[in-house]
């Protein structure tokens, strides 16, 4: 019976792997980074500030990291990008924007969110998918529970998040015969610089808090773990799913 399972600890090992990480340098992206070059994996990871040295007033952690400058919302500097990687095994996606005081009303700004939050990961998901072809890799999207529900003032996030489910479902089909799995990730409120115009205010995170059954925000490792879970050979039957990592605040 033993030889039937994976090693669950050895199959969580990243050693020889390459990952990409989109939007890497901070938040949810820099957790993703973080975990995945503990577990041995080299990682690059872009952000749109000029180096690496230009976040480290922000709580991000860099070190041991490849970086490059990237702005996702900026057409030509997309296609111009050159990451300098010759093999990748792992993608995920973890670009995000989210305007709030009902600015995503307007055209011009509905356009910008979606845009980052899923016309790029398009972009990028068909430029890196030789290469993952070759070996056999797998992506991850960073969607929202917002994909699931109204989110009242941010038109553009909710569309561009249940967007991405689609993208995924579709994606993970298309791409499943060449070996490539696609899979993304819906977090709740999880505590970064995004939901700090929730958690900084304390009625606001008070308020928020009540809706979430586990009691606590969601910390960047909680989507990290997951996403090392359907990166790894654990998860080499799940494809084109979208997981969701909310404490319990859909339910």
């Amino acid at each position: 019976m033993s030889s039937f399972f994976t090693d669950a600890g050895q199959a969580l090992r990243l050693e020889g792997k390459v990952a990409l990480i989109i939007g890497g340098s901070s938040g949810i992206g820099n957790g993703i980074a973080r975990r995945f070059r503990q577990q041995g994996a080299t990682v690059h990871v872009t952000g749109t500030r000029a180096d690496a040295h230009a976040y480290a007033d922000d709580g991000s952690a860099l070190t041991g990291l490849h970086y490059s400058q990237l702005d996702v919302s900026d057409a030509s500097a997309l296609q111009a990008w050159e990451p300098g990687i010759e093999t990748l095994d792992i993608l995920v996606m973890a670009q995000g924007a989210v305007v709030y005081r009902r600015q995503e009303f307007e055209p011009s700004t509905f356009n910008h969110v979606v845009n980052v939050n899923l016309l790029s990961v398009m972009q990028l998901a068909t430029r890196f998918y030789p290469l993952l072809t070759e070996r056999q890799g797998s992506m991850i999207f960073i969607g929202s529970i917002g994909a699931f529900k109204s989110v009242v003032g941010n038109p553009a996030y909710a569309a561009s998040k249940a967007g991405l489910l689609g993208l995924t479902r579709t994606l993970g089909d298309a791409w499943g015969r060449e070996g490539v799995r696609v899979n993304a990730i819906a977090p709740g409120m999880i505590a970064t610089k995004m939901t700090e115009v929730t958690t900084s205010h304390p009625e606001r995170l008070k308020n928020a808090l009540e809706t979430i059954s586990l009691g606590r925000l969601g910390q960047p490792a909680d989507v990290a773990n997951l996403a090392l879970f359907l990166v790894s050979p654990l998860a080499s039957y799940i494809t084109g799913q979208t997981l969701v990592v909310d404490g319990g605040r859909s339910l």
